[in-house]
């Protein structure tokens, strides 16, 4: 029976939480499509100020892939085409590229295809058991270059590198000393502080957040700015939002963002 990929809803935050009951939540191809297809609404959804993903029931983030179902899904080089570059890696761009902040809450085990989802989230908060890698090097198959990109933007050739070839198991201390991890909490925290954490960033003004994301992503691409993408880079200027902000701070009261 397949997985699945669950979103929830509160208010101005989604949660969308990997589920394969027995298998440690690994990622087979439908939960992959499902993944995607979520991120592709809540990606046009301009209410909406976080994403939180995470795993169901406690124990595991996502244990890798469903390697079960690679005899029948990528057996030849068409199908592993189809399954790495229009799903995975797909579902990958949708998170990385989400124009609102998206938060990884990593309990247990975060391998394989569980890290390449948290390397495209902005902040991943991680329980002191957690666990990372991908030793794929000892099933005989490399990662998709498709799916590096988070992961090597996030913690550059180096350590990618390291993941890969030694196939190691990182804790979430040495995980976070590397720069996988946002920060560590309790286990029985990492939820609650996920959630605190988009409530930290729902009470700012939504489009900052997007404009800083935007930003970011820009800044990383290494070319300079033009002129137009400086003047841009004012465009709060002209929100109703940056009113709300700077008439709240002095009047010491707390600011009530709408979005404009």
């Amino acid at each position: 029976m397949p997985g699945q990929v669950d979103l929830q809803r509160a208010d101005d935050v989604a949660t969308l939480v990997l589920n394969n009951h027995g298998k440690l939540n690994a990622i087979d191809s439908v939960m992959w499509q499902a993944l995607r297809a979520h991120m592709d609404t809540l990606n046009g959804d301009a209410a909406l100020r976080c994403v939180i993903l995470r795993g169901a029931g406690g124990a595991a983030f996502a244990a890798g892939g469903d390697l079960e179902e690679f005899s029948q899904v990528r057996a030849t080089v068409d199908q592993a085409l189809t399954y790495h570059d229009q799903w995975v890696a797909a579902a990958l761009e949708a998170i990385r590229h989400c124009p609102v902040p998206t938060i990884a809450a990593i309990e247990g085990p975060c391998v394989g295809g569980g890290l390449e989802i948290a390397g495209c989230c902005d902040l991943r908060i991680a329980g002191r058991s957690a666990r990372f890698g991908a030793p794929i090097n000892r099933l005989g198959f490399s990662m998709y270059p498709g799916e590096m990109a988070g992961l090597l933007a996030l913690v550059g050739p180096a350590v990618l590198l390291e993941i890969l070839l030694e196939g190691r198991i990182l804790d979430a201390q040495e995980a976070l000393a590397k720069g996988l991890l946002t920060r560590v909490v309790d286990d029985d925290q990492v939820v609650a502080e996920a959630q605190a954490a988009a409530a930290r960033i729902g009470a700012g003004a939504p489009l900052v957040a997007r404009w800083h994301k935007q930003w970011v992503h820009r800044l990383t691409e290494g070319r300079p700015l033009g002129e137009d993408e400086k003047r841009a880079a004012f465009a709060f200027l002209a929100t109703d939002d940056y009113r709300e902000g700077m008439e709240a701070f002095f009047a010491k009261r707390t600011p009530q963002f709408r979005g404009r």
